[in-house]
């Protein structure tokens, strides 16, 4: 029922976004594509996929818990394209397996704004599955 067409976007939170985005774009030839300074997010062009840097203590950041260490992690989560979409079936799909609590919202992703469902492995990885791009705009 779901096929996982590429890597969206990864999210890593930071604690050092300055030097974060030093190291993806004059290192790995990344460009930044948006900033959302209220959220404290970044995102980075890599090729056809999205690196987001969440600033720990912004407000994105903080939900995740303490920064990368001891008792915090620093993957926020991993995000699939997923081609074709079906809502129904992929919803359908995901409460036959038990995670009924499942809802559709709207996100930015590496082709733009569409949908997109949170939901967590069995290890509480928290993963994204995003659909084609909206036609919205924005």
């Amino acid at each position: 029922m779901i096929r996982i067409a590429a890597l969206d976007h990864v999210v890593f939170r930071v604690r050092n976004m300055d030097r974060m985005i030093a190291f993806y774009e004059q290192v790995l030839g990344a460009t930044v594509e948006r900033k959302i300074e209220n959220l404290g997010l970044v995102q980075l062009r890599a090729g056809r996929s999205l690196v987001d840097l969440v600033d720990c203590d912004g407000e994105l950041g903080r939900q995740g818990g303490e920064p990368a260490g001891k008792g915090g992690r620093n993957v926020d989560h991993v995000c699939f394209q997923i081609r074709p979409w079906d809502e129904a079936g992929i919803l359908g799909h995901l409460k036959h397996h038990g995670l009924a609590d499942i809802s559709v919202s709207r996100r930015y992703g590496a082709d733009g704004f569409g949908p997109s469902i949170y939901l967590n492995d069995p290890e509480g990885n928290m993963l994204e599955l995003k659909g084609p791009p909206d036609a919205l705009g924005e």
